[in-house]
C-alpha cells in the first residue's frame, strides 16, 4: 500500500509554514526513493499545532506537529510513515485534547478529507442529505430545517427556516440562493476553514436551499482576501457540476440548480446583507432600507435566500441525520453546534465546534488555556469587532444568543478575541468608533456622523478634558447609533464601546489618575 502523507494547504496553516513543510517532504520522498502519496487536507483548527502533518498507518492516522522543515529529515528517519515516535509525535489526531473535546458535526470531515475529491466526500458520508431531501416535497425540507432550530451563524442569529419558507411561500419566476461569505470580522475563520477544507458541503448545503425554496441559482459571495478558499471553491463546482451534482438535473432529478463564486473588494459593510446584494449586482455596497426584505425582493430584485456559509454548511447533517439529531445539541433557543474561534492573545488558538451552552470562561480558560503572555485576562471580545468586551466578572455567561444579549453582548460571529491586562479600553473604545467611521457605506447619518464625533470626543477623554461631560456625550452618541443606524454596523458599534466604559471605568479617568498596568 502507498502511504499517504497529509499536509493542510488552508491558509492558516500555510501562513504557519505548512508549503516549506510539504516541500520538504515530497523532497525527501525523492531522495530516500519512497513513492507515497501527498494529500493538501484542510486544517483541523488547532492551529498552535499547525503545521500538522498526519500519515496514514495499517492502525489510523497519526499526527505530528508543529512541524517544521528542518524536522524533516529526523521524521523519516524515526520512522514516521508507520507513525514512529518523534519530538512532534502527537498521536491519533482524534485524541487531541483540543479535537477529542469538540462536538464535529458542521467540521466533520475539514481536516479529515481531501478538500477536491468528491469520492472521498461521498465516503465520508458526504450527500446523503441532499439524497435523502430529494426524496421530500420542498414544503417538508423546508419544515424539517425549521424543527431542528437552526439560526443564522453569521451574526443576527435568525431562524433560517423561516427566510426558507418565506422565499417558498414568494411568488417569483426565478429565486436566488446568495451564501454570505464575506467573513470579516476580526478573529474569525470558521468560513475560509469550511471553503478550503470542505467546499463540497456548502455546495450541498446551498443546493438543498435551492430544491427547498425554489431556487435554481446560487451565488456565494467571497471576499478578495480569501484568495485560497476562491480557488477552492471554483475547482469544488466546476467537479460537483461534472458529476451531476448542479447543473440542469441534480443527481438525475427534476430539480436544477447551479451555482457561481462571486469576489467582493472587501468592504466589510457588504457583509451586510443589503449591501451584499448591491455589491452582487455591481453597484457600491450601500445598506437598503427594508422592507422589502430580501426574501421578498431581494437579488435583482427577485425572492432570495441570504444565509451564512456556516448556516448553509449545517444543513446537510440536519438532512442526513434528522432535525431531533440535530435539536438534541444545546440550549434554550440556540440549538445544535457552534463553531467557536478562539483567537487573540490566547495559549490555544483556533476553532472549536461545541454544543451551544459552554461558559465563556470554560471556553477562555480551559479550552483556550488562558492568555499566550501568561498575564491575568482583563477583556475577551465576542461577535467580532462589533461585539461586547465581557470582564473576568461575566465568565459564568452560557455561549447562547438570548443569554449574551441579557448581558448586552452578541455571539456574532463567534469569534472570540482574548486581551491580558495590558489592554486599553479607552484605546479599544477609540478603535470601534473609527473602524465604523472608515468601514460606514455613508447612508445613515448616525453612523457616519456619529462615529466620526465618537473618535473626537474619546480623544477629549483621553486628552482629560471635560470626562464627566464627554462620557455622556459618548453614551448619547452609542444610543443614538443604536437605535438611529440603518444596519448593524452603526447598530452595534455601541456594543464594544459601551462594554469598554462600563466594565472598565478605570480606563476612562483622566491622564494623570490612569495608572498603565506593570
Amino acid at each position: 500500500m502507498i502511504p499517504r502523507i497529509y499536509i493542510p494547504g488552508d491558509s492558516g496553516a500555510l501562513a504557519l509554514g505548512a508549503e516549506k513543510v510539504a516541500k520538504a517532504i515530497a523532497s525527501e520522498l525523492a531522495e530516500r526513493g519512497i513513492e507515497a502519496k501527498i494529500v493538501r487536507n484542510g486544517s483541523r483548527g488547532a492551529y498552535f499545532l499547525e503545521p500538522m502533518v498526519e500519515v496514514a498507518t495499517a492502525n489510523g492516522r497519526v499526527a505530528y506537529g508543529p512541524v517544521k522543515p528542518s524536522d524533516v529529515k529526523s521524521l523519516f528517519d524515526g520512522g514516521f510513515l508507520t507513525g514512529g515516535h518523534h519530538k512532534r509525535w502527537l498521536g491519533a489526531p482524534d485524541k487531541i485534547p483540543f479535537l477529542a473535546k469538540q462536538t464535529r458535526l458542521t467540521f466533520a470531515r475539514c481536516g479529515v478529507t481531501d478538500p477536491l475529491s468528491l469520492e472521498s466526500y461521498k465516503k465520508h458520508g458526504g450527500l446523503s442529505g441532499l439524497t435523502n431531501a430529494l426524496g421530500l416535497p420542498p414544503a417538508a425540507i423546508v419544515a424539517q430545517v425549521t424543527e431542528s432550530g437552526l439560526r443564522g451563524r453569521g451574526g443576527a442569529g435568525f431562524p433560517t427556516g423561516i427566510k426558507w419558507k418565506t422565499v417558498l411561500d414568494t411568488v417569483g419566476d426565478r429565486k436566488y440562493i446568495v451564501c454570505n461569505a464575506d467573513e470579516g470580522d476580526s478573529g474569525t475563520f470558521a468560513d475560509r476553514m469550511i471553503m478550503e477544507g470542505d467546499p463540497f458541503v456548502l455546495i450541498e448545503g446551498m443546493t438543498i436551499a435551492g430544491i427547498a425554496t425554489g431556487a435554481t441559482k446560487g451565488f456565494v459571495y467571497v471576499r478578495s482576501e480569501y484568495p485560497h478558499a476562491v480557488a477552492v471553491m471554483n475547482k469544488a463546482v466546476e467537479i460537483a457540476r461534472k458529476a451531476g451534482v448542479l447543473g440542469a438535473s441534480v443527481l438525475g432529478s427534476p430539480y436544477a440548480f447551479d451555482m457561481e463564486i462571486r469576489v467582493g473588494a472587501g468592504a466589510y459593510v457588504c457583509g451586510e446583507e443589503t449591501a451584499l446584494l448591491d455589491s452582487l449586482e455591481g453597484k457600491r455596497g450601500v445598506v437598503r432600507a427594508k422592507p422589502p426584505l430580501p426574501a421578498h425582493k431581494g437579488l435583482f430584485g427577485k425572492p432570495t435566500v441570504i444565509n451564512n456559509v456556516i448556516s448553509l454548511a449545517s444543513v446537510p447533517v440536519i438532512m442526513d441525520k434528522g432535525a431531533a439529531f440535530y435539536k438534541d445539541f444545546g440550549m434554550g433557543r440556540s440549538r445544535g453546534t457552534i463553531p467557536i474561534q478562539i483567537a487573540g492573545n490566547v495559549k490555544y488558538a483556533g476553532l472549536f465546534e461545541a454544543a451551544f451552552g459552554m461558559t465563556l470562561g470554560e471556553i477562555v480558560d480551559e479550552i483556550g488555556g488562558g492568555t499566550a503572555t501568561g498575564r491575568p485576562v482583563k477583556a475577551v471580545q465576542v461577535g467580532g469587532p462589533l461585539g461586547a468586551y465581557f470582564p473576568r466578572a461575566l465568565f459564568d455567561t452560557p455561549f447562547d444568543y438570548e443569554a449574551f444579549a441579557a448581558k448586552d453582548g452578541l455571539i456574532g460571529h463567534a469569534g472570540i478575541v482574548v486581551f491580558d491586562d495590558t489592554a486599553d479600553m479607552l484605546k479599544q473604545a477609540r478603535f470601534a468608533m473609527e473602524f465604523c467611521a472608515i468601514e460606514s457605506c455613508g447612508k445613515c447619518t448616525p453612523c457616519r456622523i456619529g462615529s466620526t464625533r465618537g473618535v473626537e470626543t474619546i480623544d477629549k477623554i483621553a486628552a482629560g478634558i471635560e470626562p464627566e461631560k464627554n462620557l455622556a456625550l459618548v453614551t448619547d452618541l452609542c444610543n443614538t447609533m443604536k437605535f438611529g443606524s440603518l444596519c448593524a454596523l452603526g447598530g452595534f458599534t455601541p456594543y464594544p464601546v459601551m462594554s469598554s466604559i462600563t466594565h472598565f471605568p478605570d480606563d476612562f479617568k483622566p491622564a494623570p489618575v490612569r495608572v498603565a498596568a506593570e
